[in-house]
């Protein structure tokens, strides 16, 4: 999704990929449970969203220079702001209600927002059953091939719905509390990092952080719900 000045101040352009609906198991090793959620068709960017993105929103640009590197070091209540504030822009409705209580996600409105766990899911696997959706090497910046950094986006092979960097790169939050009865605020992050092993780099891994945790192996990418909702989790 590239930003550019438009008549509003800043514009989001079409590179928004339609994700059909489906059926995804979701499972978690740490408890050995899985569980099968339905998934509505929503729309998700193809990329992680970039430095350059995120300054032209927010007005806080990142240390590094490189512009078409991922967004990092920002927290999910980061991620959440950003969302408000590119929906504004947008002359969205806002998907997100932040109160001193927390953060309400509105699912009847249109704006940006980040994807539920199971949407993320969905997304990635684009229809394969495998741990990747590829070979790993052609798909993702990870250890074994990143040279311990983090890479423009878009440099591997997308998924066979035109999304890039699923796996890789940076983590990407994801809405979803991680599990609140254990581990109380912490939300979910997918997809693994460019400092990761080849084992954190599939599709059904899970892990968790605090909301307002940043690390430079982290970011997210921005999510619109479309034909139909879906209830959130956290």
């Amino acid at each position: 999704m590239d930003l550019s000045a438009g008549t509003g101040g800043v514009r989001a352009d079409t590179r928004m990929v339609s994700v059909p609906p489906g059926r995804v198991t979701l499972s978690d090793r740490r408890t050995r449970r899985s569980w099968p959620v339905e998934v509505a068709s929503c729309r998700l960017a193809a990329f992680p969203v970039t430095r350059a993105e995120y300054a032209r929103v927010t007005g806080r640009r990142p240390a590094a220079r490189d512009e078409r590197l991922p967004v990092a070091e920002v927290s999910w209540a980061d991620a959440v702001g950003f969302c408000n504030s590119l929906s504004l822009h947008e002359g969205l409705p806002p998907a997100y209600r932040v109160t001193a209580d927390g953060v309400a996600w509105d699912t009847s409105a249109d704006g940006y927002r980040l994807p539920t766990e199971a949407e993320w899911e969905h997304a990635c696997r684009a229809g394969t059953e495998g741990p990747r959706y590829g070979t790993l090497d052609d798909i993702a910046w990870y250890r074994g091939n990143s040279g311990e950094r983090v890479h423009e986006v878009g440099g591997r092979r997308p998924n066979a719905w035109g999304l890039y960097d699923m796996l890789g790169n940076v983590w990407e939050w994801c809405w979803d509390l991680y599990d609140a009865e254990v581990y109380g605020a912490y939300r979910v992050l997918r997809g693994g990092g460019w400092f990761d092993e080849h084992w954190s780099c599939r599709a059904s891994v899970r892990r968790r952080s605090h909301p307002t945790f940043r690390v430079d192996d982290v970011g997210f990418r921005v999510a619109r719900s479309g034909g139909g909702g879906q209830s959130p989790v956290g």
